[in-house]
């Protein structure tokens, strides 16, 4: 009986362990627009080595300061994944996270740093070049926390062509009187890099904010434009970035594009995004059905 139980018991961790996806952290991407080589890391779902079909992917976008690894270290993605597709709620998915740095995933004002053009340009090529991906819209969704929320919107707003779903989490959105009025400190830590160094005032609102504000975007943009991403935004009622999540849920309504808007009782924290990053992940797996 012991014996029975022991092979039992082993096959079950077998198959158990056999559902598992593969994640591969702090891999390198060549940039010849950057200059230097980006880490990366990727989850595979489990039976990726044993198939020859060909999968939708996720970029999954890290927050401020963060790195490839944090929504593994932190967030558990890996393990959320993992869990969901063996309950059948998600379909199998790449999931991609690069390292951003603290580039806020645009390009620098000075064009110093262009994470932008490589993140469209070199990225998602490299990306459907060294993996079996399925590289059409509607099998591309892009997510994130923080100022990764806010490159998710960035990603999805100037190339919708690109993407089928975006998901941000606690988006660093600001409307233009939080970012003119913003601590000279708090800017010039935060933001000098990108914008160049201004004093509080008008002088912020330049031609690189405005290409790069989420609101202005949503603005000026055709609302056709904006119409051919889904759009699923998350924010918890105690985050201090509550307040640009909130004008961006309305500036969606005004332009009268479809969007999933929720708010629920929390944070800035891992807390919070490790109970969204479930959701997200239906949605974005709802947007890759046909």
């Amino acid at each position: 009986m012991r014996k029975l139980l022991l092979s039992l018991f082993l096959l079950l961790s077998g198959q158990a362990m056999a559902q598992q996806g593969v994640l591969r952290e702090s891999l390198k991407a060549k940039s010849k627009i950057l200059g230097h080589e980006v880490n990366y890391s990727i989850y595979l779902p489990s039976d990726y080595t044993a198939s020859n079909r060909r999968y939708p992917v996720l970029y999954l976008l890290h927050g401020y300061t963060d790195d490839e690894t944090g929504w593994t270290q932190f967030g558990e993605a890996h393990l959320i994944a993992d869990r969901l597709m063996q309950a059948g709620q998600i379909p199998p998915m790449l999931i991609v996270m690069p390292d951003a740095d603290v580039s806020w995933y645009v390009n620098s004002v000075d064009g110093k740093v262009k994470y932008e053009d490589f993140f469209v340009k070199e990225f998602i090529p490299f990306i459907d070049k060294e993996y079996r991906t399925r590289s059409a819209k509607e099998a591309r969704a892009v997510a994130g926390l923080s100022m990764g929320g806010y490159g998710s919107l960035i990603m999805a707003m100037k190339y919708p062509g690109l993407f089928a779903a975006a998901a941000p989490l606690s988006a660093a959105v600001f409307t233009n009187e939080e970012f003119k009025n913003m601590p000279e400190g708090n800017y010039n830590r935060t933001f000098a890099a990108i914008y160049g160094p201004h004093p509080p005032g008008e002088e912020r609102l330049s031609n690189h904010w405005n290409q790069n504000s989420i609101l202005k975007i949503i603005e000026t943009a055709p609302a056709d434009s904006l119409k051919k991403v889904k759009y699923y935004i998350d924010c918890g009622d105690d985050d201090f970035l509550i307040k640009g999540n909130m004008a961006l849920h309305a500036a969606l309504i005004d332009k009268k594009v479809a969007h999933e808007f929720r708010v629920r009782d929390g944070g800035h924290t891992w807390t919070y995004w490790r109970t969204a990053l479930p959701e997200v992940l239906k949605f974005v797996g709802t947007s890759f059905h046909r």
